[in-house]
């Protein structure tokens, strides 16, 4: 699979080739100048590698993490001009098996991770060999995490002042009036306006077509001939345009929690089906939250569930809690135990403990974290550029109000709060792309790993499929009944079996597999409440 040696050769040739290629000529294929610039951008990566030295925030991170930059051209299409970098980070393969520190493991090079969003920052990735669960793919691997453009310190990009980010406490509504409508319209307007006067020229130069050819000049800088490379949610999406635009530098791909690449899902159509599947995944919620009825009190069923929180946000909605908690934050921070359940047992005590009067642990979990808007203001702001440049999306608001408002009537707990956070698209005032029609052919890239969770519902299932039809040789290994959004190196010890031979001995199941869910998460008990809960994060 490797053919280290072979591909070295007739990968610079094609390097060369692309480079110098003649301008003149037949008229070029799409995209085929930003083909040259990648090949010309890697070339100088690959010749300047990656001066790794401390991290600038060492005080606060192991000694073993490594930080370093990557110049990668603004605009493909013009290799030699603007510049921007992105913060690498890296941690060592230890080369010892965690089961006999005396046994020295083969190296096998970098694995690249994307966390997804977009907009999410990849920076701390490395730090996942301190897991027990990660220990002997870190001994295999110097694992290698990076801020995307516009992330964190690559080149950040901004929409509006993070100061004026947060704006709570708020409402929640599954059913909005005409008039809160036309509200949100012309925020969504004004944020797409601040966008384009803050980036200028720059704005349409954040795409995933863009993150892809970013990712191929970090490869060639880490000093890689091929690519390993996990992605989680968008980051899957991410490494399937990679594959697709860069088959040959291609070695072992894992794709966790996919996205569904299909060119007319993108990104309005995946949006719709997100919010249908939040709705299942909020009834398991519930159903759960009924079933330790003893513990927390809030009803029997999931119906009368259901009733609770729904007086908890009326109540919120008269009289905010702390000042900050209204039923956008109830909702907010409910929205994150769809996405992985071991927020459960604390979102649902919150809930309790709010209602017997006690609104402390509430405010604790959902209350906006002031000290982190400028970084989620800066997530935010990639996700919407990425996402609204990547393709078409209605402009008329009429098309969205039609869609969202025959969705909410079976699927209301999440559809109005997607509405708004992706509105500024149908007002976007840079170029659209068409998206790439993601696909491989037999024998073009090795076997991949998609890994994914049956019940997710920020990445439905039907992603994984879509992506396993695409990908020639992919592999699906799927969890029954369960729904973290991202699977691999969790709880699921036969996912992680799965994830480790493909990795470590580039082995996979000979057809699609499957795992018995993890086990669902224990209720907490008065006598074992923690007195800290990690914070909601903002949307």
């Amino acid at each position: 699979m490797r053919a280290a040696a072979l591909y070295s050769a007739a990968g610079s040739l094609l390097l060369t080739t692309l480079a110098t290629a003649p301008a003149g000529g037949a008229p070029a294929a799409p995209g085929t100048a930003e083909l040259r610039g990648t090949a010309v951008a890697a070339a100088r990566a690959r010749a300047a590698g990656v001066d790794f030295g401390a991290c600038s925030n060492a005080q606060d991170m192991p000694g073993s993490l490594e930080c370093g930059t990557v110049s990668v051209p603004l605009d493909y299409a013009d290799p030699g001009g603007r510049q921007i970098r992105l913060t690498v980070s890296r941690v060592r393969a230890t080369h010892r098996d965690p089961g006999d520190s005396r046994r020295r493991v083969p190296g096998q090079g970098a694995l690249v991770y994307n966390p997804g969003g977009p907009g999410g920052d990849g920076l701390y990735f490395p730090l996942v060999g301190l897991l027990p669960q990660w220990k002997r793919i870190a001994g295999a691997y110097d694992l290698v995490g990076y801020s995307p453009r516009g992330v964190g310190r690559s080149a950040p990009l901004s929409c509006e002042d993070p100061r004026r980010f947060f704006k709570g406490p708020s409402p929640a509504l599954t059913h909005p009036s005409p008039s809160y409508k036309r509200e949100r319209v012309a925020r969504a307007k004004a944020y797409a306006r601040g966008c384009a006067q803050r980036a200028g020229k720059a704005l349409g130069h954040y795409t995933s077509l863009d993150n892809a050819r970013d990712l191929d000049v970090l490869r060639a800088a880490l000093g890689e001939e091929r690519l390993t490379f996990m992605g989680a949610s968008y980051g899957t999406y991410l490494g399937a345009l990679y594959a697709t635009l860069f088959p040959s530098h291609v070695r072992r791909m894992v794709f966790d929690a996919a996205v569904n690449p299909d060119p007319e899902q993108v990104w309005y159509r995946n949006n719709l089906d997100q919010s249908a599947a939040f709705e299942e995944r909020w009834a398991d919620f519930r159903e759960w939250i009924a079933e330790h009825d003893d513990v927390y009190g809030l009803g029997g069923t999931a119906e009368a569930v259901q009733l609770s929180y729904d007086r908890a946000s009326a109540r919120l909605a008269a009289e905010p809690a702390g000042g900050t908690v209204g039923p956008g934050q109830l909702q907010g921070a409910f929205l994150m135990a769809g996405y992985y359940d071991d927020f459960w047992p604390q979102r649902a005590e919150a809930l309790s403990r709010y209602l017997k009067g006690d609104p402390k642990p509430l405010i604790e979990q959902a209350s906006p974290v002031v000290e982190a808007a400028a970084e989620v203001e800066n997530s935010s702001a990639v996700y919407t550029a990425v996402e609204c440049n990547d393709a078409s999306w209605p402009t008329d608001f009429r098309v969205w109000d039609r869609d969202n408002t025959r969705l909410a009537r079976v699927a209301p707990f999440e559809t109005w709060d997607n509405v708004w956070t992706n509105l500024p698209c149908a007002y976007w005032p840079a170029p659209r792309q068409r998206p790439v029609d993601v696909r491989t052919g037999p024998g073009e890239v090795p076997a991949t790993l998609i890994l994914a969770a049956e019940r997710d519902a920020a990445a439905p299932y039907q992603g994984a499929l879509e992506l396993r039809r695409r990908l020639s040789g992919a592999v699906l290994v799927t969890e029954r009944d369960a729904g973290t959004h991202g699977i691999a190196g969790g709880p699921n010890r036969c996912v992680n079996a799965y994830l480790d031979a493909y990795l470590l001995r580039g082995r996979l199941p000979l057809r699609h597999a499957s795992c018995a869910p993890h086990a669902a998460p224990e209720p907490t008990r008065p006598d074992s409440r923690s007195a800290t809960a990690r914070p909601a994060a903002g949307r």
